[in-house]
């Protein structure tokens, strides 16, 4: 058992040692064919005090004559998955790609001690949206929500329409409970006859989704599996959360060891 355990222990050091020499927690810049950075453009990670709490955030723009634009996450930071799978958002935008309190680069313990709710999250989008307007003399910039961040995005310009020359919304929240129920039954109908998913099958038969009573627990245990496995999660061809979202967080060049284990802390 000792010796079990400093293997383990032993693999973690070695792991750590390797994110660590893979990392050097800095964005890589804009290159022109010349192979010099790319004259107007901006690639930084930095951190602004906002309402005592410090968040973090990247901003990448090839030019900074392009309108503002401010990504609001769903939940988990994705900045990364940008390596992978580039947005080309970069092209005809600045962008913030904005780390909310408590997720990623803004994780800090003091938050596990109380609930963060959607007044803080509006109070903050505001307040770095007046950041941006005033960093880089904008009267109004652009919004983009994901996901969960949809909800916060239609709360923000509802209160502040003000501030935002438009709204785009990406996998947009409108009627979730009748989405969680739907998901609910594809995964059913998917899983009813397949004799390998007979136990999360019956785990689920057992827990009804309807539009009225709060979400089993049961169901969100196995809601994120089921839906990578049959390609309704994510994306289509992201089988699961592990291979398709934690590993490339840790190997993603730009978050130092610091922000990886921030990132991974805000998860739990």
């Amino acid at each position: 058992m000792v010796m079990m355990i400093l293997v383990v222990l032993f693999l973690l050091l070695t792991g750590l040692i390797v994110l660590q020499m893979n990392s050097n927690g800095k964005p890589k810049p804009y290159l022109g064919e010349d192979e010099k950075v790319l004259p107007n453009s901006i690639s930084e990670k930095g951190f602004v005090d906002i309402n005592g709490g410090r968040l973090g955030f990247f901003i990448k723009g090839k030019n900074l004559k392009n309108p503002v634009l401010l990504y609001l996450h769903g939940g988990m930071p994705d900045y990364f998955l940008t390596k992978k799978y580039p947005t080309g958002l970069d092209d005809i935008f600045t962008v913030m790609w904005f780390e909310q309190r408590g997720a990623g680069l803004s994780y800090a313990a003091r938050y596990k001690d109380r609930e963060i709710n959607i007044d803080d999250l509006i109070s903050d989008t505001k307040e770095i949206t007046n950041y941006l307007s005033d960093r880089f003399a904008q009267n109004k910039i652009y919004l983009m929500a994901h996901s969960g961040g949809s909800y916060l995005g239609i709360k923000t310009i509802t209160k502040y329409p003000e501030l935002y020359a438009a709204y785009i919304g990406v996998g947009q929240i409108s009627f979730q409970k009748l989405s969680e129920q739907k998901a609910y039954d594809y995964i059913i109908e998917q899983y009813k006859n397949n004799p390998k998913r007979r136990k999360v099958f019956e785990i689920l038969a057992r827990n009804l989704v309807t539009i009225t009573e709060p979400l089993p627990l049961a169901y969100t245990r196995v809601r994120d599996y089921a839906m990578h496995d049959l390609g309704i999660g994510t994306m289509h061809n992201m089988k699961d959360v592990a291979t398709g979202i934690f590993i490339p967080s840790l190997l993603f060049k730009e978050y130092s060891l610091n922000s990886m284990f921030k990132f991974f802390k805000s998860t739990l």
